[in-house]
This record gives C-alpha cells, sequence and structure tokens, in this order.
C-alpha cells in the first residue's frame, strides 16, 4: 500500500525514523546552538580497527573512478552543497588538506577530506602523529546515494593513507547522530573517548572528557 505524502501515517512515519535515527535530538541541539548555547557530546573514533567486509560499489563500479581532487572540484563542491558556500574547504586544501572522491561520466559523486596535522575542534586540538590522519568530511551527492559509495570510499582512503605511511585514523562521530555511528561501526571503528563540548555564545568554550575507552598510540 501506497503511503500518500502528507498523510497522518506518513508524519508519524517520518517523525519515527527521525527518532529512530537519533535525528530528534540532533535538532533539538542544532536548535539551541543557534540560540548560542552549543552543547554537543561526541565520539572520538579510531577507524579501521576491528575487522570487517570490504565495501563494494552497488551497480557497475566501472563507471565510478577514484581519483585525487583539486581546487577545480573543490571550487565545483563550494558551489553545489548548501551549508558550505562559506567554509574554507579551499583554503583548508591549500594548507595541506587532501581531497578525494569518486566521478561518475566525469560528474563529482561523493568526496572527502583528510588532515594530516593536529587537528582544532571548538577549542580543542588533537594532536597528530606522522602516521596518523584525521578523517574530516564526507558527501555523497543526492544523485549517488545507494550505491554505497560513501563506505566504499572511506575504506578507499584508508589504503591510499597505509602507502603514505599513515595507519591510524581518527575521527569524530557526533553522540546523537547514530547513522554515522552505524556507518563507521561498519567498517571497523571503535571508540576512543567520550567528549562533552560546550560553547556558549560563540565565545566562551570547554571541552572535558565522559569517558576512556582505551586509546591506541
Amino acid at each position: 500500500m501506497e503511503v500518500k505524502k502528507g498523510s497522518a501515517f506518513y508524519k508519524v512515519q517520518w517523525f519515527w525514523n527521525i527518532v529512530r535515527h537519533g535525528l530528534f535530538l540532533h535538532g533539538i541541539r542544532n536548535r539551541l546552538a543557534r540560540l548560542g548555547i552549543d552543547i554537543m557530546p561526541y565520539y572520538w573514533v579510531q577507524e579501521g580497527v576491528t575487522r570487517y567486509d570490504t565495501p563494494e560499489i552497488r551497480g557497475d563500479a566501472s563507471e565510478y573512478i577514484f581519483s585525487y581532487f583539486g581546487e577545480t572540484e573543490i571550487t565545483q563542491i563550494k558551489a553545489k552543497v548548501m551549508g558550505i558556500e562559506q567554509s574554507d574547504i579551499l583554503e583548508d586544501y591549500r594548507k595541506g588538506q587532501l581531497c578525494i572522491g569518486l566521478k561518475h561520466r566525469g560528474e563529482i559523486a561523493a568526496y572527502m577530506f583528510i588532515q594530516l596535522d593536529d587537528f582544532a575542534l571548538r577549542g580543542k586540538t588533537f594532536p597528530l602523529k606522522k602516521n596518523q590522519s584525521y578523517l574530516k568530511s564526507m558527501y555523497t551527492f543526492e544523485s549517488h546515494r545507494g550505491k554505497n559509495l560513501a563506505p566504499y570510499l572511506r575504506n578507499h582512503s584508508y589504503e591510499l593513507l597505509r602507502d603514505r605511511g599513515v595507519d591510524t585514523n581518527f575521527s569524530i562521530s557526533e553522540y546523537f547522530n547514530r547513522s554515522t555511528i552505524r556507518f563507521k561501526k561498519k567498517l571497523g571503528s571503535v571508540h576512543r573517548t567520550l567528549w562533552l563540548s560546550i560553547v556558549l555564545f560563540k565565545k566562551y568554550k570547554w571541552n572535558m572528557v565522559l569517558r576512556n575507552y582505551g586509546q591506541k598510540s
């Protein structure tokens, strides 16, 4: 039976999906942040630690080409992705961040950024050693979703970094973003630390450890 958009059942299902994926609390946090009260619990995550099934692209994988991205592609990304128009991703690239991605018939399908030096977030600096990286951001364009591109590209980044002598990869997962947590779990990630960050009116910043799960050097 087809559920019509706007029907009572559709609205209940839509709300349940938001709650189930942790997006309800995630949304509340974002609304409070707009008022100047930004409270964000997050995990410091180490990726690719436990064994996992190698992800594959769904469909014809030969249509997707992996490559490093440069200023041309990053400029295109800034023009197409909502919310990052004013971000400094081009400047970050010029300072040494890596940008890699997948193209489909010449069109950008997915991308991610990788940082190889110390990473700062909300007043907290995470120092990185020469064999460590921070996997900063990832995005799959709407027309290419459902193809398993994100796990495929993420796994490809591990292999790429190993060739550069980087064998330990970290990232951050917001506590309420369950879909991100599940995505990384499927790639063998483990939580190392649970942090609580509080930023008031973009001026006062605190970071505190809520729980240590064990840290691998």
